[in-house]
């Protein structure tokens, strides 16, 4: 055979070749959740993330406008190169059309960056930075679930009203950990109080022995955990250790789960006074959620977990009524429309990607309080949405209408 015709019969069978994705993408929405499957976070998503997607898709129908709905799962591993290779080739050649959870802030800053190069979505639910919907905002993400403001806001407010007015912060060296310093210290000093110090410590770590002999130095009334999971476990346990509570310090956790406290245990975490985006044993609805995920978990939902449920379930409505291909279209389609499910009391999600909603002042039980496995929390009271995560004027993202 000529040379031409085979360079020719070459070149056909790879344009087939490489149209077979394309052409099996249009019969299936895929999502992939991208998530901490084996790290320090992994308790807070992970497979969690993974069954409250499936229950999600489940509730929704299992298909959509006729088309299959498959998911797929990654692990970042804690890494945002590994996160951007991962969705990168999730949105080139596997055909995703959006991602969910993305753990970590510094994750959740690389991913919506791809998404919106792609076109495609993604519904940030595992992050806590205020720049995702500040100068990272974009028209292809949304940010659901709680941000540096909201979680700050309840526990400082409610400690610096019991007189607790100087503070030193153990940070997490990376965007969660600094978002969270920045906004608690702007909300303590409105309040009348001071920041007198803080240091920063790598993530996962196990050793907090130096960082706890700075904050006890300091003498501040409370010692502020702007970290999470293990590192704000490992910190809570070391305080313990060091005295710091019996010589009249308070440890305030700026971000602690229902899977911390379950791991800690109520003798290490009783009356710690925390702010949640939603509790599993809030009313019938939350409860009812978290009984079927209980049959295959064997755990209780965090707040990340029953976020990747409900905003799963918002972005297949709106997918229904506009397709799914133009990323940013199915985004603005969410925006439109109100969501007041089990998870998401009153929400709306604003101009800028933000979901506002009512979160929950609560804290944690004593062994005598707690009833049942899981009663962890007393709900203090409900702080609404406006008031939880301020004013849309406040936002720097391009995206606002002025």
């Amino acid at each position: 055979m000529p040379l031409t015709i085979r360079m020719c019969l070459a070149v056909v069978a790879l344009t087939i070749l490489s149209a077979v994705p394309a052409k099996a993408a249009e019969d299936v929405l895929r999502i992939g959740v991208l998530a901490d499957m084996s790290g320090i976070y992994s308790d807070m998503t992970g497979a969690g993330s993974v069954r409250a997607v499936e229950l999600a898709v489940q509730d929704f129908g299992g298909s959509i406008n006729g088309k299959k709905i498959e998911i797929i799962q990654g692990d970042h591993q804690n890494k945002p190169d590994i996160a951007s290779a991962l969705v990168r080739r999730w949105f080139d050649s596997e055909g995703v059309d959006v991602v969910v959870d993305a753990a970590g802030s510094a994750v959740a800053l690389a991913v919506v960056e791809i998404a919106k190069t792609y076109n495609k979505s993604a519904l940030i639910t595992g992050a806590i930075s205020d720049r995702l919907t500040n100068d990272a905002c974009s028209p292809n993400h949304v940010h659901y679930g709680l941000n540096s403001h909201a979680l700050v806001n309840g526990t400082v407010k409610a400690l610096i009203d019991q007189g607790k007015k100087t503070w030193f912060f153990l940070v997490a060296d990376y965007a969660f950990g600094h978002s969270l310093l920045a906004e608690a210290t702007k909300f303590i000093e409105l309040n009348g109080g001071k920041v007198v110090g803080s240091v920063k410590h790598p993530l996962n770590t196990s050793d907090f022995s130096s960082f706890l002999l700075q904050a006890q130095a300091s003498k501040a009334q409370v010692i502020g955990l702007a970290n999470a999971s293990t590192d704000m476990s490992n910190a809570i346990a070391q305080a313990g250790e060091f005295g710091l509570q019996k010589g009249g310090q308070d440890l305030a956790a700026m971000l602690i789960f229902l899977t911390d406290v379950n791991a800690m245990g109520l003798d290490r975490a009783q009356n710690t006074v925390l702010t949640t985006a939603s509790y599993w044993d809030k009313d019938d609805s939350s409860r009812a959620f978290a009984e079927r995920y209980f049959q295959t978990m064997k755990r209780m939902p965090t707040f990340y977990q029953q976020a990747d449920y409900s905003a799963t379930l918002a972005y297949l409505q709106a997918a229904k009524l506009v397709g799914w291909r133009d990323g940013r279209a199915t985004i603005t389609a969410m925006k439109d429309k109100p969501i007041n499910d089990f998870f998401a009391r009153g929400g709306a999600i604003r101009q800028d990607g933000l979901l506002v909603h009512d979160v929950y002042l609560a804290r944690v039980k004593s062994l005598s309080e707690s009833k049942k496995p899981w009663d962890y929390y007393d709900i203090v009271s409900t702080v609404p949405g406006a008031q939880a995560f301020g004013a849309m004027a406040d936002s720097k993202c391009p995206l606002i209408k002025k």
